[in-house]
C-alpha cells in the first residue's frame, strides 16, 4: 500500500523542512523526485539524502514567483523524466503582522510566493499531468500546502492568512475544473517544528528560545508542534492510489487546534 513506484513527483521548496521530509518519504515509496528550490545548496542536500537512502532524485532551480523560471523548471523535468504524475506545491514564506502593521512590500512578497507560486507551478504542471494520465489511465495529483490559517483566525498573521486562504480556494477550483483527470487536495498544518522555527526563535527571542518554543508548542492542545515527517506521511497517502476517491479536500494536521 501507498506505493509511488513509477511515479514522478515535483516538490517545490523541497530543500528543507516539510518539503524535504516529503521528498524523502516519496522517494522511499518508490517515486522519482524532482526537487524544486531557489537554493542550489538546499536542493543539493536533499538530493544527496535521497540518493544516500537508495532513492532517485534530481535538483531543478525554480523561483516559484517568476513565470519564466517556473516554465524552465517544468520543461527540464519533462526532459529529464519524460513525465509528471504528482505536483506538491510546498514552497512558501511566513510573515507576522496585522493589517495595520503589514507593509505593502511584505504583502506583495507573500502574495508572489505563496499565491502566485501555486498558480504558476500548477499552470505549468497541469498539461504534463494530463499527458501522463492519458497514457497511464490514472489521475494526476496536485497537493497544496495550506495552513490552519486557511480556516481559522490566527493573531498577527494577516498577509500569511490571506495567502493560505487563497491556497485553500485554489485547491477547490482545480479539483472542480479537472474532476476525473487530476485530483487536488491540500494539507492544513498547525505549527510544525522545522529549522525555520528554530531560526525564527533565535533571531526574535535571543536567550529565550526554549521558553518561546514551549509557548508555541502549547498553542496546540496536544502540547507539542507537529513533525515534518508526520505531514509527509499524510502527503504520501493523499498522493497515492489509495486516495483515488479524494479530491477538493483540506486535511488539518493540527494537534487538535481546530477541535476547540
Amino acid at each position: 500500500m501507498f506505493e509511488l513506484t513509477g511515479k514522478v513527483a515535483a516538490i517545490t521548496g523541497a530543500g528543507s523542512g516539510i518539503g524535504q521530509a516529503i521528498a524523502l518519504q516519496f522517494a522511499a515509496q518508490g517515486a522519482r523526485v524532482a526537487v524544486l528550490e531557489i537554493s542550489a545548496a538546499a536542493s543539493g542536500a536533499t538530493v544527496e539524502q535521497v540518493r544516500a537512502a537508495g532513492g532517485d532524485a534530481s535538483a531543478f532551480f525554480c523561483d516559484v514567483s517568476h513565470a519564466a523560471s517556473v516554465q524552465s523548471a517544468f520543461q527540464a523535468i519533462q526532459a529529464a523524466f519524460g513525465r509528471l504524475d504528482i505536483l506538491v506545491n510546498n514552497a512558501g514564506i511566513a510573515h507576522i503582522g496585522t493589517v495595520e502593521t503589514t507593509a505593502e512590500a511584505d504583502f506583495e512578497r507573500i502574495f508572489q510566493v505563496n499565491v502566485k507560486g501555486v498558480f504558476l507551478c500548477s499552470q505549468a504542471a497541469v498539461p504534463l499531468l494530463l499527458a501522463s494520465g492519458s497514457t497511464s489511465g490514472k489521475q494526476g495529483v496536485i497537493l497544496n500546502m495550506a495552513s490552519i490559517a486557511s480556516h481559522i483566525g490566527i493573531p498577527d498573521r494577516f498577509a500569511y492568512s490571506m495567502s493560505k486562504g487563497a491556497v485553500f480556494t485554489m485547491t477547490k477550483s482545480i479539483a472542480t475544473d479537472y474532476m476525473k483527470r487530476i485530483r487536488c487536495n491540500c494539507i492544513s498544518p498547525a505549527r510544525v517544528h522545522t529549522p525555520f522555527v528554530d531560526a525564527y526563535l533565535a533571531k526574535t527571542y535571543p536567550g529565550r528560545e526554549q521558553e518561546m518554543f514551549q509557548k508555541l508548542s502549547e498553542y496546540q492542545p496536544m502540547g507539542r508542534m507537529g513533525r515534518a515527517q508526520e505531514v509527509a506521511s499524510l502527503a504520501v497517502y493523499l498522493c497515492s492510489d489509495e486516495a483515488s476517491f479524494i479530491t477538493g479536500q483540506a486535511y488539518p494536521i493540527d494537534g487538535g487546534v481546530m477541535t476547540l
